[in-house]
Order: structure tokens, then sequence, then C-alpha cells
């Protein structure tokens, strides 16, 4: 049997013990440095395509500043679980607003079509251009059903800007599988929503600015 430590043995070791005790409560109340979000853009990086040659007596377009409904017009990566209650993903976000980064996309996408002689994005004093004009009504990724799909809805309308009168409008709504059901497989499947609603956008401004055009002639 081992003899019994000293009492300032004893006393040494429970200061010890004490201290380390401590240390670790003391470590555990310090507040933990914040988790920096990882930010995305709607841009998947593709380049743009060569622009094409504007034919004669093309209009000159002007792209105003798209608008955001309630819930969409901040950073946020917002996402459901339940019918019509948003939430947002805490360490995910987008680098801007969805509305802020879908203009320059906007702008690319109609240039390069070779409809419109010029696309400016507003402000513009481009007498005589048409103008037009979005609202994001929502960008979520919605996990009620499985593979979560991610919702791109967007309101368009197209006014002579002359007369301030409108010439069309339509309301575009895009819905594409996530590959992965996580704010990762999202954003892929935002980019994609994003590239199929330019391409129906492009569309209906050039069919709107035919029309347009053929009336004035």
């Amino acid at each position: 049997m081992k003899p019994p430590l000293p009492r300032r043995a004893l006393l040494v070791l429970g200061l010890g013990s004490a201290a380390l005790l401590a240390a670790s409560c003391g470590a555990s109340l310090l507040p933990r440095p914040q988790q920096a979000a990882a930010r995305f853009t709607l841009d998947d990086g593709t380049p743009a395509a060569a622009p094409q040659p504007a034919g004669a007596g093309s209009p000159v377009l002007v792209v105003e500043m798209p608008r955001a409904g309630p819930g969409f017009d901040s950073a946020r990566m917002v996402y459901l679980r339940q019918p019509q209650q948003l939430q947002s993903f805490a360490f995910h976000e987008w680098v801007d607003t969805p509305a802020h980064m879908l203009a320059p996309l906007l702008v690319r996408a109609l240039q390069g079509s070779g409809s419109f002689r010029a696309v400016l994005l507003a402000p513009s004093s481009a007498g005589g251009a048409l103008r037009l004009e979005t609202e994001l009504i929502r960008l979520q990724q919605d996990f009620g059903s499985s593979p979560s799909h991610v919702r791109l809805s967007l309101r368009a309308m197209l006014l002579d800007g002359a007369t301030r009168r409108p010439i069309g409008w339509r309301e575009f709504d895009v819905s594409v599988p996530a590959a992965s059901d996580d704010p990762a497989g999202g954003v892929a499947a935002a980019r994609e929503a994003t590239r199929q609603l330019l391409g129906e956008i492009l569309v209906f401004a050039e069919g709107l600015a035919a029309s347009h055009r053929a009336l004035l002639t």
C-alpha cells in the first residue's frame, strides 16, 4: 500500500484541479467567433455570347432595375419547409439581393439577341426607347417535396418609353429540382432557373418589340 500523500501535496493538487476547472468553465463562457456566411451569385459563370448585329430600325431598350416583393428584397437565401412560412439559411446567402443580381443578367441576355439596337440599364435618358419593368415575386427553395426544388417567379411589363403605355405583360414561373437537399443544391437549381427565365423573357420582349414596331410602320 502506498503511503498517503502529505497535506502540502494534496493542497497543490487541489489548487491545480480547481484552476483547470475554472479555465475550462471560462473557455466555455467566452463568445465563439461567428462563422462567416458562404456567398453566392445567380450567374453560373458562362461567358456571354457575342452580340448579334441589330437589324435596321431596331429599338433601344432600357431595363429598369427589378423590384422585389416582400420577403425577397434582401440577400438572405430563402427556403420553405411549411407552406407560406419563409425561413433563411444562417450561413449561406446571396452576394446581393436577387433582384439586383438579375439586372445585369437581363441586360446581357437581351443585348446578345440582336433584336435591339442597344440595351441600357436604367437610369437612362434614351429618347423613344422601350422600357422593361420587372418585379421578382419569389426565389425560394421548397423542401415540401423530395427532391426539393427552387421556384423563381417574375412579372415583366414592356412599355412604350415615349407614352409610358404598356405594350404587354406576362408573369413567369420556373421550377427546377435540386440535385441535393441543401443550400449548394439550391444555388445550382437557382442558377438553372435563372437561365431558363432569361430565355423566356428574351422571347417575350422580342415578340412584343416586333409587334410594336410593326404597328408604328
